[in-house]
């Protein structure tokens, strides 16, 4: 069970601590707007919510938990079917794994028709956004903003995507603005990498490459940066989809430091505000197990923002609701990614 999200790391990232991540001024927003982690499809199949003018299937792997969909095809194209409501400001993470150092593969986003559930050109729509994690051409990370008229380029060679283990990248953007984050640090940004006036509304991962075959699983698309200030004093109540933790662990992950900075700035700037920190479940497992899980997570929060960012554990009161409260139906898999949350409670 999640809260808000599962993300497998390899042992080594498991044993970074919280302030080793501190260039990650990132917090994800207080909505979802999709998820996939391929929980909804079967083993050898090809997943029902994409598609494709190569071949893919979904798989189990021995490294790492989940289903993993393989983007086995070369020269292949792989279309998230429906439209996406991109706003100006969100954010993009998921998890990759690779078999080979020097990948050609590339994330899309895009302006396209939203009657069009693919397009295979090399430049998408009239505008669009290119990334390329650990490319072989011009460093780690490449980027390119593009219209019909203008490309805007950007690379960096910091922190290159490691092959054979699992990756977590993020990707966020804001009107014009693309930042990329990769094992612990902010690796690119780019200020005005983005066309003016684009709106995204597709998504696609293109495979370029016949050699490496990409393994895709937990990409999740969320708003960003939320008025934590507003929601919690003003409106008493915000929901964080930026705290994460493993399968069945209670132990906070390195990458929620900009949620729990943020957090904690909010707690510092309104002394003699108390607040009631509750950790939320999907339905998966069993609901006694659950619950006292969600408990103890609330409290490893509690623990974290009192021991990195100071704040006195007599202003924190903790508590676990499970599986008894979701927002929406666990019935899908972004239904169960929007009822693994915390919520902070002004008291």
């Amino acid at each position: 069970m999640l809260v808000p999200q599962l993300f497998f790391l390899c042992s080594k990232a498991q044993e970074q601590k919280l302030q080793s991540f501190t260039q990650y001024d990132f917090v994800p927003g207080d909505e979802i707007l999709f998820y996939d982690d391929f929980s909804q499809d079967a083993i050898g199949d090809f997943p029902a919510l994409w598609t494709t003018n190569g071949s893919g299937e979904v798989k189990t792997l021995n490294i790492a938990p989940g289903k993993w969909f393989h983007m086995n095809a070369e020269d292949a194209v792989y279309s998230y079917i429906n439209p996406i409501p991109f706003p100006e400001n969100f954010i993009v993470e998921f998890d990759l794994i690779v078999d080979d150092e020097f990948v050609e593969f590339e994330m899309t986003l895009y302006e396209g028709d939203e009657d069009v559930e693919m397009s295979t050109d090399l430049y998408p729509g009239p505008r669009g956004l290119q990334i390329w994690p650990c490319s072989e051409y011009g460093g780690a990370w490449r980027t390119k903003g593009f219209d019909e008229e203008n490309w805007l380029e950007g690379s960096s060679e910091k922190n290159p995507i490691l092959s054979g283990e699992i990756n977590h990248v993020i990707v966020w953007i804001q009107n014009r603005r693309v930042r990329i984050y990769h094992r612990g640090e902010k690796v690119l940004d780019g200020p005005t990498t983005i066309v003016r006036g684009t709106k995204f509304n597709r998504l696609r991962f293109c495979c370029w490459d016949s050699e490496s075959k990409p393994f895709l699983s937990n990409l999740q698309i969320s708003t960003a940066a939320p008025d934590i200030r507003s929601k919690l004093i003003t409106e008493g109540r915000m929901i964080s989809y930026g705290i994460y933790f493993d399968s069945g662990k209670d132990v906070v992950k390195p990458q929620s430091y900009g949620a729990l900075k943020d957090i904690a700035n909010v707690l510092k700037e309104n002394p003699g505000v108390r607040v009631k920190i509750v950790g939320h479940t999907d339905s998966d497992g069993d609901e006694a197990m659950n619950l006292e899980l969600s408990k103890r997570r609330s409290q490893s929060v509690k623990n974290e923002l009192n021991k990195t960012f100071g704040i006195d554990k007599a202003i924190l009161d903790t508590d676990g609701e499970g599986e008894s409260q979701p927002l929406v139906l666990n019935t899908s898999a972004e239904g169960k990614a929007k009822n693994r949350r915390v919520e902070f409670i002004k008291l």
